[in-house]
C-alpha cells in the first residue's frame, strides 16, 4: 500500500485537473504533454543556472508559467474560437510534446536533489505526496464548493446557456478550468519527476486514460455538470491499487487499459440510464399535468 501511495497522489492531482475540465463539458487530452514537459523544464533550467537554490525556484516558476499559458490557450480555443475540446487539446498536446523534445533532446535529465528529496520524503511513515494531494484537494474543493466563483463555475458546467442568461460570463470559467487543470498537471509532473529522479520525456503518457477513468468513477459526468472532487481522489487511489494488483498477477499492460476503459464505459452507461430515467419522469409529469 505504501509503495503505491506516491503514484496514487500524483494521479489524484492530475485527475482533479481533468475533473475541472470535464465539469465544463470538455475533455483535456494534453495531460501527457504537460505532465512530461513540466518535469523537463524544471530539470533543464535547474541544470543551466549556476545558483542551485535559486535555479530550482526559477525553474519551478518557468514550469508553472508554461502550464498556465498552455491552459490559457486551450481555454481560449474552446471558449472563444469554439474549437472542439478534443481537437484543441490534441493540438496542444502535440505542441507540448514538440517543446519537450526540443528542450530535452529526447534524453532524460536528472531532477534537482531538493525536489527528489521532497517527492521521496515521508512524514510518520507516509509519503509527503499523500499529504500534499489531500491538501490540494481540500483547496480545490473549497474553491469549487464554498465560494461564489465555484458556484458560478458549477452553474456554467451544468448549463452554460442558463448561466449566460443569468448574467454569468461563462467563457471566464471555462478558461479557468483549463488553466487550473494545466497547473495541476504540472504539479503532478514535477513530483513524478522527483519520484523517478530521472524523468523521461514520455513520463506523462500513462496518465491520460487513468485521469479520465478516475473522474468518471468519481461520479462526474462526461457531459459536464457538478463534479465530485473528493470521489475523484478516492477513485485515483482505487485505480492505482488496481494497477498494482494487476501487476502482481503478471498480467500485461493491456489488461490495465481494459480495466480503465471498462470504468469509463460503466460511468457513461450509468449516466445514460439516469438521464433516460430523468427524461421519462419529466415526460410522465407533463402528461399528468396536461
Amino acid at each position: 500500500m505504501s509503495g503505491m501511495l506516491p503514484f496514487a497522489a500524483i494521479l489524484a492531482l492530475v485527475s482533479l485537473g481533468q475533473t475541472l475540465v470535464i465539469q465544463q463539458g470538455g475533455i483535456d487530452l494534453s495531460v501527457p504533454g504537460m505532465v512530461s514537459l513540466s518535469a523537463v523544464i524544471v530539470c533543464y533550467f535547474s541544470e543551466s543556472q549556476p545558483n542551485a537554490e535559486g535555479s530550482v525556484v526559477l525553474a519551478l516558476f518557468y514550469a508553472f508559467a508554461a502550464a498556465a499559458v498552455a491552459g490559457l490557450i486551450s481555454g481560449l480555443l474552446v471558449s472563444k474560437v469554439r474549437v472542439a475540446p478534443i481537437v484543441a487539446t490534441i493540438g496542444m498536446n502535440a505542441l507540448l510534446y514538440g517543446m519537450n523534445v526540443k528542450i530535452s533532446g529526447g534524453t532524460p535529465v536528472s531532477v534537482p536533489g531538493s525536489i527528489a528529496a521532497f517527492a521521496n520524503g515521508k512524514i510518520f511513515g507516509i509519503t509527503q505526496l499523500a499529504y500534499l494531494a489531500v491538501a490540494m484537494a481540500i483547496v480545490v474543493i473549497f474553491v469549487v464548493k464554498a465560494t461564489t466563483f465555484g458556484r458560478n463555475f458549477e452553474a456554467v458546467g451544468a448549463n452554460s446557456r442558463a448561466a449566460r442568461a443569468a448574467g454569468i460570463v461563462a467563457d471566464r470559467y471555462q478558461i479557468a478550468a483549463y488553466v487550473g487543470a494545466s497547473l495541476l498537471y504540472a504539479a503532478g509532473g514535477i513530483l513524478l519527476g522527483g519520484l523517478m529522479q530521472l524523468p523521461s520525456p514520455q513520463q506523462g503518457d500513462n496518465y491520460l486514460m487513468p485521469s479520465i477513468a478516475a473522474t468518471v468513477l468519481g461520479g462526474t459526468s462526461l457531459f459536464g455538470g457538478k463534479g465530485n472532487l473528493a470521489a475523484t481522489v478516492i477513485a485515483a487511489l482505487f485505480l492505482t491499487q488496481l494497477q498494482q494488483l494487476v501487476l502482481t498477477t503478471g498480467a500485461s499492460i493491456g489488461v490495465q487499459y481494459l480495466f480503465q476503459g471498462a470504468a469509463i464505459l460503466v460511468g457513461v452507461g450509468i449516466y445514460g440510464l439516469n438521464f433516460r430515467n430523468l427524461r421519462r419522469a419529466i415526460s410522465l409529469r407533463n402528461r399528468s399535468t396536461a
